[in-house]
């Protein structure tokens, strides 16, 4: 349960950067940011193993780079949800978006995993 809020609060926090990085793509306040990431992580549980299993042929062919436009997916998706404290105002950003959110939250989680681990 922990991993999963502290999951929450990294894509959080790697929402808000994006918003600070893209003029286009625009998140009222960090408590948008925690429940986008929310919505995100439920999306990701239900719609996304979906969208790839029925997307398999072209994600293969492309090896793999074919799941930022998933992810994108799943940004619009949240989008919809959210309504106007939640904004993205194209898909091409939001692939960008996909790639520098995910780019972010790898670079999180290590800082993360090691600070964790060298605390034991």
């Amino acid at each position: 349960m922990t991993k999963w809020l502290l999951s929450l609060i990294l894509n959080a926090i790697a929402l808000v950067a994006v918003a600070q990085l893209f003029d286009g793509f625009h998140i009222d306040t960090f408590g948008i940011a925690l429940l986008a990431s929310f919505i995100i992580s439920i999306l990701n549980a239900v719609v996304k193993p979906l969208l790839i299993i029925l997307t398999l042929p072209i994600t293969l062919l492309s090896l793999g780079l074919f799941l930022f436009v998933i992810n994108a997916i799943t940004l619009m998706l949240t989008q919809e949800f959210l309504g106007s404290g939640f904004v993205i105002e194209s898909f091409g950003l939001a692939v960008m978006a996909a790639i520098v959110i995910s780019l972010i939250n790898l670079v999180l989680n290590k800082l993360i995993r090691d600070t964790l681990l060298t605390s034991k």
